[in-house]
């Protein structure tokens, strides 16, 4: 049963005029819920200032879960776990081609939820401006985990994100992303803290996204590897995909790592823009550390180890710096090629987990793996 709480109105007579102050407008409640249909009215439902709290359980909508309704930036509407409670929304329940939930709205939080077995894409948040998205997992869907889309998607950020295992099996896995920030434009966008792993096409797409968008400490890995024994199977595998369909555009990604995918590690995909990638390492992919053969890029202090065709592919226009495949660039020898513990839980405030997998020591090449 969803409860209610909300601040008491108070009234005001204004004396020696004779005029009624009206009741102040109450502040929006705080609604705490432990059903399916009580989770699908109080979304629905929100307006500003609103706080939905989840209690612990698995809730199976039959329809997308949506809102248009917008909070600001003073009066946010959250939607979050209840405590420490473990909460996952479950699409199983949904009808073929259905997202779990939708959002096409302004200054929402959203936190501490799992977002599993959607028919299609798990979460998407299409024309979003200043939303929050905190330790959030979308897990085993049908399509990209986790979307920003449209325009007018500004100043939305995306931080400790796990998002993993998603196929789409009626494209053979050609679309299904970790996170795809596509068909869209609008600055101020931020992905931190991420792990995009183990989907059937890539870790992260930019694809036709004509605004610049930073990415920071995340890792991409074993993405576009065929787990769904697909005769068919067109995933492309890279770890970070940083444009396409012709947008000229400088994405920005800052001390984060890619390994084990099937494509590159980090790719153009055709975006001729100065995409900045800096202290990143590439590692054990299975095409290039870093393909950049016809764009602006600049690489500085990046370090690709034993990828497949190589560590770096890149044209006349790429600036490269302090890069280990740069003259005169030493190459430091890697704590551990182990990745087990990359797979561990997060620390208590969210963050990737504590690894030695692929750290160096170094204060001037490579990711920090943190």
């Amino acid at each position: 049963m969803s409860r209610r709480t909300a601040l008491p109105l108070t009234a005001a007579l204004a004396l020696g005029v004779g005029l009624a102050v009206l009741p102040t407008q109450a502040q929006a409640a705080t609604v705490v819920v432990d059903t399916t249909a009580e989770l699908t009215s109080a979304i629905s439902g929100a307006t500003a200032g609103t706080v939905i709290q989840v209690r612990g359980g698995t809730y199976y909508p039959t329809a997308t879960l949506q809102s248009t309704a917008n909070g600001s930036s003073s009066n946010r509407i959250y939607l979050q776990a209840y405590g420490s409670e473990t909460v996952k929304i479950d699409g199983s329940s949904l009808p073929d081609g259905d997202w779990i939930f939708k959002l096409t709205a302004d200054h929402w939080n959203v936190s501490n939820l799992t977002f599993q077995n959607s028919p299609d894409s798990a979460v998407v948040c299409q024309s979003c401006a200043g939303t929050v998205w905190s330790n959030v997992k979308t897990i085993n869907g049908g399509d990209s985990g986790f979307t920003l889309t449209g325009d007018g998607t500004t100043n939305n950020t995306v931080k400790n994100l796990d998002s993993y295992g998603h196929y789409d099996s009626a494209n053979h896995g050609e679309n299904a992303d970790g996170i795809a920030v596509k068909y869209g434009s609008g600055s101020g966008n931020l992905i931190t803290g991420a792990r995009l792993y183990n989907n059937s096409d890539d870790g992260l797409d930019f694809w036709s996204f004509s605004s610049p968008v930073t990415v920071e400490h995340t890792w991409a890995f074993g993405n576009g590897v065929n787990r769904w024994s697909d005769s068919a199977f067109a995933g492309d595998g890279n770890g970070y995909k940083l444009g396409g369909d012709g947008e000229v555009v400088a994405h920005v990604v800052n001390n984060s790592a890619a390994w084990g995918n099937a494509g590159n590690g980090f790719t153009e995909n055709s975006n001729t823009g100065a995409i900045v990638i800096n202290r990143t390492t590439s590692y054990a992919n299975s095409k290039w550390g870093y393909y950049f053969a016809t764009g602006a890029g600049k690489l500085g202090r990046n370090l690709a180890v034993s990828n497949g065709g190589g560590s770096v592919n890149k044209g006349s226009s790429v600036t490269s710096y302090m890069n280990n495949w740069d003259s005169g660039v030493a190459t430091p020898a890697f704590v551990s090629t182990n990745a087990a513990t990359t797979y561990n839980a997060r620390q208590s405030d969210g963050s990737l987990p504590v690894t030695t997998f692929l750290t160096t020591g170094s204060t001037t090449i490579g990711a920090t793996m943190n």
